[in-house]
C-alpha cells in the first residue's frame, strides 16, 4: 500500500510517499480502506520532533474515514463494505495517512450517509476533543456561558457548534475577519483577541475551553464564576495557577483526547442532523501531505485540512 512516512524529524520535506505492506486486522480490529484522513496540529508537531511517539519510521494520522475491508476475530459490529469513521487510539494508534489502516473496532462508528468521506475524515480527533471537554469534563448544561478560545480553529469551530447543541450561550475569541464565520456557526458573542483583552469583554463564564494555554490559560481564570471550570488542551506552566484557581473557587482540567465510540456515535448523530459540520480549509491528495503540513503550520487556517486517498 501507499503511505506517507518519515525517517527523521523535521520540516514538511521529511514526509515521503512510500510502499508498505498492507496491515492485517488482529483480534477485535478492523482493516479500513482509507478514503479521507484529517490533519491536526498534533500531526505537524509529531512530524517536527518527538512528542509522545518514540519510533521512526513513522506514518502519521489519527483521523479516519473509509470502508471496512476486513474484520479481525471477534468483531461483530462491522462487516466488509461498511462505511465508518473514527479516531485511532491517541497517541500510539497512529497511521491513518495511508491507503489502509487497522484499528480497534470500537474506535469507529458508522459514517452517516448524509456526509461524505472528506467531511467525516475531518471530524474525529478535533470533534472528540471538543465533546470530551464540554460534555464529559465540563458537563455543560443549557443556559451556561461557554467561552471558546481560538474559536475558528479545528477544535474551536466544532466546540462552538457542540456547545450550541447543548443549549449553551457561546462566546468565541478570534481575529476580526473570522467573526461572521463564527456567528454563522451559532456563536452569540465574538471577541477580537487582537484588539481586546477578553477579560474586559466577558465575565461570569461557566466553562472555558482553551486550546492555547500559556498566558491565555492563566488569564482565563479571571473570567470564570465560582464553581466554573477551565478545560485546557495543553499543560500549564504557571506555578501559581493552582493557588489562583483555588482562591477563585474554580476547577482546572487538562484534557488529552481518547478513542471513544460513545463519543463518536454522539458526533455522528449531530453530523447527520446538520448540527455539526467541519469547515474544510483545503483538501490535498495523499502524495501532497507535505504541502498540507506546510499550510497547517502557517496557523492561519480556518477549520480543518484533509488528505484524500484515491479509492481506485
Amino acid at each position: 500500500m501507499r503511505a506517507i512516512s518519515q525517517d527523521e524529524y523535521g520540516t514538511p520535506e521529511v514526509l515521503k510517499e512510500t510502499e508498505l505492506p498492507r496491515p492485517e486486522p488482529g483480534p477485535s480490529e478492523i482493516l479500513v480502506s482509507v478514503r479521507a484522513a484529517g490533519l491536526n496540529p498534533t500531526d505537524w508537531k509529531h512530524r517536527a520532533h518527538r512528542v509522545f511517539l518514540d519510533r521512526l519510521p513513522l506514518v502519521l494520522g489519527w483521523d479516519v474515514s473509509g470502508v471496512v475491508e476486513a474484520v479481525g476475530y471477534g468483531v461483530t459490529l462491522f462487516k466488509p463494505g461498511d462505511e465508518v469513521f473514527g479516531m485511532l487510539p491517541y497517541p500510539h494508534g497512529v497511521g491513518a495517512h495511508a491507503e489502509y489502516v487497522t484499528g480497534p473496532a470500537r474506535a469507529f462508528t458508522h459514517k452517516p450517509a448524509s456526509i461524505d468521506h472528506v467531511q467525516a475524515g475531518a471530524l474525529p480527533l478535533a470533534a472528540l476533543t471538543a465533546w470530551q471537554a464540554l460534555v464529559d469534563t465540563a458537563r455543560v448544561q443549557p443556559g451556561q456561558r461557554v467561552l471558546v478560545h481560538a474559536a475558528a480553529g479545528g477544535v474551536g469551530h466544532l466546540a462552538v457548534q457542540i456547545a450550541k447543541s447543548l443549549g449553551a450561550y457561546v462566546i468565541g475569541t478570534a481575529s476580526a475577519p473570522k467573526h461572521e464565520f463564527l456567528r454563522s456557526l451559532g456563536a452569540d458573542e465574538v471577541i477580537d483577541y487582537r484588539s481586546v483583552d477578553f477579560r474586559d469583554a466577558v465575565r461570569d463564564v461557566d466553562v472555558v475551553l482553551d486550546p492555547l494555554s500559556g498566558d491565555t490559560r492563566v488569564r482565563s481564570l479571571d473570567v470564570l464564576r465560582p464553581g466554573g471550570v477551565l478545560v485546557s488542551l495543553l499543560p500549564g506552566a504557571d506555578p501559581e495557577e493552582g493557588a489562583k484557581a483555588e482562591a477563585r473557587g474554580v476547577r482546572v482540567e487538562t484534557l488529552l483526547v481518547e478513542a471513544d465510540q460513545a463519543g463518536m456515535k454522539a458526533l455522528a448523530e449531530l453530523a447527520a442532523s446538520g448540527a455539526l459540520r467541519a469547515h474544510i480549509e483545503e483538501v490535498f491528495p495523499l502524495p501532497e501531505a507535505a504541502k498540507a503540513h506546510a499550510l497547517g503550520e502557517t496557523d492561519r487556517t480556518t477549520g480543518k485540512i484533509v488528505l484524500v486517498v484515491d479509492a481506485s
